[in-house]
């Protein structure tokens, strides 16, 4: 299981020793695939610019197509399960991270498919249900380079509670955003309870804006509207050295982080679409490309691209059930809100 996995940066370590990634697309689901129309809907939280690429690539070579809706989270989860409890799932494929995943497989959304791809993958990036992870999402704290000079930024998330930063942070909403309230809920295991509460506390008394989720958090820090965010240290390579956007990020030497799957519904309209694109996802040209996006994927030879990420020790976020979800939700909103 995942739900305890430590991972040491670089990802190349606990990666293929087999040779043969390359697994061929099944040429009878593929024709499956055709008659039932040649189309799918996948709902994820995987950001757009690092989704398409891969859609484009299994199109060009499959004819295939499946159209994808983006939320986070939170509003993948709400979605997808509005809809089959209601009996008309119009999604074929849930691509997003662990927790909620978790909470719609007990809600039974999802069937089990052992796609011939998972070969490639090394048992310990392997969960029994979902299959490999397909990249990890590492957890930190971002920053404008224009606003505060890396000599004068922070060294470490305590510094953050210093009065100059105050109203200049910018995090998502904890009544909103699944995956932050799980970030809040894990953080006593890089630094202690004793810390970590402090540290919660501590930006709640910042005064943080609130947004979404993540990304349009990284935006505000990009554009300089708000200098710090929460987000994905992904977005170091992807804004910063890919679109030269002034970004950078505060040099913890322990990050949390996060597995993310894809899944087919378990009442998919598609189910022989759904699987070829299971198949090309979690297959080397499906990596390949999520790893040039600056994904963490974990394949042999796919190394991350953000500067200073081998010096990097990651330890995995438990999983909250969604009774200690609401539990902790309820306890983040009297913190941050003061209701």
């Amino acid at each position: 299981m995942l739900r305890s996995l430590r991972i040491f940066l670089p990802f190349f370590a606990i990666a293929l020793l087999a040779s043969g990634l390359a697994l061929g697309q099944d040429a009878k689901l593929i024709e499956a695939a055709k008659k039932e129309g040649g189309k799918a809907v996948a709902y994820g939280s995987l950001e757009t610019e690092t989704y398409e690429p891969v859609a484009k690539a299994f199109e060009k070579k499959t004819g295939l197509k499946v159209e994808y809706w983006r939320g986070s989270a939170t509003k993948v989860m709400d979605r997808a399960l509005s809809e089959y409890r209601a009996g008309r799932p119009i999604f074929d494929l849930i691509i997003t991270n662990r927790n909620p995943m978790d909470l719609m497989k007990d809600a039974g959304i999802f069937i089990r498919y052992e796609s011939a791809s998972w070969k490639a993958f090394t048992p310990d990036v392997i969960d029994a249900f979902f299959g490999p992870a397909y990249r990890y999402n590492v957890f930190g704290m971002l920053y404008n380079t224009k606003l505060i000079k890396p000599v004068d930024a922070p060294k470490s998330f305590e510094d953050l509670l210093k009065p100059q930063y105050k109203g200049k942070i910018v995090v998502s909403d904890p009544t909103q955003h699944t995956t932050f309230v799980q970030w809040l809920a894990n953080l006593h295991k890089i630094m202690g309870k004793e810390k970590a509460d402090k540290l919660i506390h501590g930006l709640a008394a910042t005064k943080p804006l609130m947004v979404e989720s993540f990304l349009p958090a990284a935006r505000r820090a990009t554009t300089g509207e708000t200098p710090i965010a929460m987000g994905f240290l992904k977005w170091v390579y992807m804004f910063a050295q890919r679109e030269g956007a002034p970004l950078d990020y505060i040099r913890e030497p322990i990050h949390l982080g996060e597995g993310h799957f894809i899944a087919l519904g378990s009442k998919a309209p598609n189910p022989s679409t759904a699987k070829a694109f299971v198949d090309f996802f979690l297959g080397q040209e499906g990596m390949k490309i999520i790893a040039e996006e600056g994904e963490f994927v974990p394949l042999k030879g796919l190394v991350p691209k953000v500067p200073g990420s081998d010096k990097w020790k990651v330890v995995m976020m438990d999983e909250l059930s969604s009774g200690e979800l609401k539990k902790k939700r309820d306890e983040y909103k009297k913190i941050f809100f003061g209701s």
